[in-house]
């Protein structure tokens, strides 16, 4: 089973990005980088006979890669009580691939993954995150993918994760559940 890592800071080497990798150290993953790519925000074309329009962006190149992982983990920064704006634009467009486009199984396909949320904030991690927890349980469940589970780390300055033990500690023990995939 392959792993996929979807990252959506926008500080290299961020919080985020130091506690993800603690979870993910040692194993074979597709990092994602959302912030290396141009996703634009969506055209609601829902309705519209003609569909969705072509957006002219990196999103196929990204949604492939993550087509093609077993196991998805979701990492970013919580921002006013939810995921990041890129992350948020990512998930989106998930509108436009299951009407429009090459991908006519897109929903069974991502039925078929099991997903992580790791994510970390600055004060109260564990309670001004869990709204963006629930956001991410309600996607998933629509989609049909398996909520495995999250992590919320604490976090400010560049490096303050890494004097986070729970956090750290929640990231040893995904690895652990997460080398049974790799």
């Amino acid at each position: 089973m392959s792993i996929a890592v979807i990252y959506g800071g926008t500080r290299p080497d961020g919080n985020t990005e130091q506690l993800t990798e603690e979870a993910v150290k040692g194993l074979t993953v597709d990092r994602i980088h959302l912030n290396t790519y141009t996703i634009r925000a969506i055209i609601d074309g829902r309705h519209a006979e003609e569909g969705f329009p072509e957006m002219n962006d990196d999103y196929k190149e990204v949604i492939d890669r993550v087509l093609a992982a077993d196991v998805l983990i979701f990492a970013t920064p919580v921002y006013w009580y939810s995921m990041s704006g890129i992350m948020k634009n990512f998930v989106d467009r998930w509108s436009q691939m299951m009407r429009d486009g090459d991908y006519p199984d897109f929903k069974k396909t991502m039925a078929a993954k099991k997903a992580y949320v790791i994510a970390v904030g600055g004060d109260l991690p564990e309670i001004k995150g869990l709204p963006m927890i629930q956001q991410f349980q309600y996607i998933f469940d629509f989609m049909g993918i398996r909520f495995e589970g999250y992590i919320l780390g604490k976090g400010n300055k560049p490096g303050d994760v890494l004097q986070d033990a729970e956090g750290m500690f929640a990231a040893e023990r995904l690895r652990n559940k997460l080398v049974a995939f790799n």
